[in-house]
């Protein structure tokens, strides 16, 4: 199974900065020794014309050349410099190649991304560009101009499971028939302004395993109740984790396995081509925010071979 890193997710911060970068080495360092059928692969860098499916070419410059408003700065949460910039590509170009690769092979995955706070003009929380947006309408665009005016447009679901609700994803797409948005997310979390969903479903604090599977499984229905993927994006946010500084749910590591088996299942049985990105993951240690996303790996190479075997 192909999966993309590159060492340029790992920004350089100032002493003390909230944000866990040395999870991306250290998850990195994990697969490489307990999953070798997970292939690392050099993520590129999205191109400003893969940006500007989703983003406005004024925000995408600001980025590229450090002008960028102080306050979305701020809200973004990463001082500016030619390596984050450079990282926020990159992030992208790992979920759009995942998803090119997860056409073919049936599934695929970015070590990063997830960056769902994003806006089409503005990031924040953490998030520069939006990779599920720039993603889906690449996807989109893609898959067009190869079937021709007489095929359907592909239609992509974005099932977001982190803990935060996806407010960037879902205003890009609110007004977008041919995306369906599903985030099941903390209710009195981040972001405290939530967007619309083509589905949302809150959850109070404390939410353990039972619930949340419970809550997941009817997700699942009324996605396929109302829409017909032909791609999905999948969220698989590591912060509902119990042992998370900013999730506030109560998921154990079995829980979490439940969940994404669940996802990558569902999406198997329908023959529906999937990518993956990890999102967010806050943990008091963080080494139990990696083994969260190794056991999603796990999970994801099972049914990797899965695909391949029904292919041959």
């Amino acid at each position: 199974m192909q999966a993309f890193y590159s060492d340029k997710f790992v920004l350089p911060l100032p002493p003390g900065h909230r944000f866990p970068m040395a999870k991306y080495q250290l998850l990195r360092d994990e697969l490489t020794l307990h999953l070798p059928q997970v292939r690392m692969v050099q993520a590129p860098e999205a191109t400003e014309g893969e940006l500007a499916l989703a983003h406005e070419p004024s925000y995408i410059q600001a980025i590229a050349d450090g002008t960028v408003d102080p306050k979305i700065l701020r809200e973004i949460g990463f001082p500016w410099s030619e390596a984050m910039a450079a990282r926020a590509r990159r992030s992208v170009g790992g979920t759009l190649q995942a998803s090119r690769v997860a056409l073919s092979e049936g599934l695929s995955a970015n070590l990063a991304g997830g960056t769902h706070h994003s806006y089409a003009h503005k990031g924040g929380g953490f998030c520069v560009f939006n990779d599920l947006a720039v993603s889906a309408r690449v996807l989109q665009a893609e898959w067009g101009r190869a079937a021709g005016p007489r095929r359907p447009a592909l239609q992509v679901a974005i099932i977001d499971l982190d803990v935060h609700q996806g407010n960037g994803t879902a205003s890009i797409f609110k007004a977008d028939d041919s995306v369906f948005t599903l985030s099941v997310h903390g209710d009195k979390n981040f972001p405290f302004r939530k967007e619309a969903s083509k589905l949302d479903i809150a959850l109070a604090d404390g939410c353990g395993d039972v619930e949340y599977l419970s809550v997941l499984e009817n997700a699942l229905q009324e996605l396929e109740n109302r829409f017909t993927p032909g791609f999905v994006l999948y969220l698989a946010g590591a912060d509902p984790y119990e042992g998370d500084r900013l999730g506030r749910l109560k998921l154990s590591f079995d829980g979490l396995m439940a969940r994404d088996r669940r996802v990558f299942d569902w999406c198997f049985t329908r023959r529906i081509p999937m990518a993956f990105a990890m999102g967010g993951g806050y943990g008091h240690n963080i080494l139990e925010t990696v083994q969260v996303q190794l056991n999603t790996y796990r999970i994801a190479a099972e049914y990797w071979a899965r695909w391949q075997a029904s292919r041959g």
